[in-house]
C-alpha cells in the first residue's frame, strides 16, 4: 500500500478492512512502520537523528498520534529507535555493547559476557559460487568479498569465521584499516546497512587442519559451527557468515519468547 493511500485512510476503515480482509491484512500501524523504516533504508534519517514528533508526523501520514507511537514502539523494540525521556525519540546508532550482544550469542560456562576480540586474517575480492550467489541474492560469479578472522575471548582463540559480502555493496571495505572489531557498526555507520536481523543454523563439526591450527586444538576435536544470513532494514541479505567455535567451556545462549 502506498504512502498516499495511507495517508487518505481513516482509522476506522483501516479496522473495517481488516475484519473483511482477515489475517492477510496488515494492520495500519505496520504500514506507518514500513514507511519509517523506508527513510532509514534512504538514508533520510540516519543513525543519532532526532525525530520529529509523534503530532507531526500523525499529521504528515495522515493518521492518529496513537498509530504513529504504535509504530515508534515496534521500532523501538527491534532497536531501531531509542527513546530518551525528556530529550524525544533518536535514530538508534549501532553501539558496540547492544549490536555485540545482540547477534553475539556465545558466553562462557561461568556466566560472564566479555566482549570478543577480532583480528582481521586476510580481505580478499572473489568471486560467487552458486550457493553464495543464491544466499546473498546475488548474480551468478558476481563479485564479493572474503573476510576471514579469528575471535578471541579473554585473549583465548575461539572462533575461526569467514564473512562474505556483497562488493557493490561494501566498495572500498580495503580501505577500512584495521578493520573494527564489531563490523556491523561499519556496516551501518561507513556503508548505511544496518543490519535488523540474522538466520543462523547450527551444527556439530570436527575441526580441520586449518581449524586446529588456528584455535589451538587438536585436529578433530568437536566445533559448533554457526552459519548465518544477516539482512538489512529492506529485508535483503547484507552477509553470509560461517563461525566454527570451541565449545568446550563456552555455550550458545539464546532466549526464546
Amino acid at each position: 500500500m502506498t504512502e498516499a493511500s495511507v495517508k487518505d485512510m481513516p482509522e476506522t476503515t483501516a479496522k473495517e478492512r481488516a475484519k473483511q480482509e482477515g489475517p492477510l491484512f496488515k494492520p495500519l500501524y505496520l504500514q506507518v512502520r514500513e514507511r519509517l523504516t523506508g527513510r532509514m533504508i534512504e538514508g533520510l534519517w540516519p543513525p543519532g537523528m532526532l525525530l520529529p514528533s509523534e503530532q507531526r508526523l500523525a499529521a504528515e501520514l495522515g493518521v492518529s498520534q496513537g498509530t504513529v507511537r504504535k509504530a515508534l514502539d515496534a521500532m523501538a523494540a527491534d532497536h531501531l529507535l531509542v527513546r530518551r525521556q525528556g530529550r524525544g525519540t533518536f535514530v538508534a546508532e549501532p553501539e558496540e555493547g547492544r549490536i555485540l550482544f545482540q547477534f553475539f550469542r556465545l558466553r562462557p560456562d561461568d556466566g560472564r559476557a566479555p566482549f570478543p576480540e577480532s583480528t582481521a586474517v586476510s580481505l580478499r575480492a572473489d568471486r560467487a559460487d552458486a550457493e553464495t550467489a543464491a544466499l546473498l541474492t546475488l548474480e551468478s560469479r558476481a563479485r564479493i568479498w572474503r573476510l576471514k578472522r579469528l575471535r578471541r575471548l579473554d585473549g583465548v582463540p575461539l572462533i575461526v569465521e569467514e564473512v562474505v559480502l556483497p562488493f557493490a555493496r561494501f566498495r572500498h571495505l580495503d580501505r577500512e584499516e584495521p578493520l573494527p572489531n564489531n563490523l556491523y557498526a561499519l556496516y551501518a555507520g561507513r556503508f548505511g546497512a544496518t543490519i535488523a536481523r540474522a538466520e543462523e543454523r547450527l551444527k556439530a563439526v570436527a575441526a580441520g587442519r586449518a581449524e586446529a591450527t588456528a584455535l589451538g586444538c587438536p585436529e578433530g576435536a568437536p566445533l559448533l559451527r554457526i552459519d548465518r544470513i544477516a539482512y538489512g532494514l529492506d529485508d535483503r541479505p547484507v552477509e553470509q557468515r560461517v563461525s566454527l567455535c570451541l565449545s568446550e567451556q563456552h555455550h550458545y545462549a539464546n532466549s526464546l519468547r
